[in-house]
């Protein structure tokens, strides 16, 4: 979320067409298209955020900028040449990082939030305990996961958050 993606098509000698077909699981398709003969391009119910990196005569490569979750779906890349069509596709997935939160229940336990993450992110403590996290699932495809320290400790306790946007840990004392 929030930073650029790049889809790359293969740009091949004496191409006469480029088009992107864009399918998000969000809102309806939207296409980029190019025409050598003509040197023109043409947009069709894309926002501005999705557009040609740079001249698509030179490389019809594709670029999203600022990144979000109305972006997910299937992006595909057809060019032209005299030997024929050639097919490039991607699924795209929208990684969220979570918002972590570490703090004391009323009991004096530390609980540890890992809030709309998608996927959901897997907490761990650095300290072995019994505690079964708990997932809740949004409207939006984000997840988040609570987990609370059960094991009596009256030290500093760290809770660690692993998710494929990042890792982050923090400490508290209850």
């Amino acid at each position: 979320v929030g930073n650029s993606c790049v889809l790359i098509c293969s740009h091949k000698p004496n191409m006469t067409m480029a088009t992107w077909k864009i399918n998000p699981k969000v809102g309806g398709p939207c296409s980029l298209g190019y025409r050598a003969d003509q040197n023109k391009t043409d947009r069709t119910n894309c926002s501005e955020s999705i557009n040609w990196k740079s001249r698509p005569d030179r490389d019809p490569t594709l670029e999203i900028r600022q990144v979000g979750r109305a972006h997910e779906g299937r992006y595909t890349c057809e060019v032209v040449v005299a030997e024929g069509n050639f097919h490039t596709s991607y699924h795209l997935t929208v990684l969220v990082p979570p918002r972590m939160t570490l703090y004391c229940d009323d009991q004096g336990n530390p609980v540890c939030e890992a809030a709309a993450g998608k996927p959901a992110a897997q907490i761990s403590w650095v300290l072995e305990n019994n505690s079964t996290p708990k997932e809740e699932g949004h409207d939006d495809g984000t997840v988040t996961v609570l987990s609370k320290f059960t094991a009596y400790s009256t030290n500093v306790t760290t809770c660690i958050v692993s998710h494929l946007a990042g890792n982050w840990s923090k400490s508290i004392v209850c």
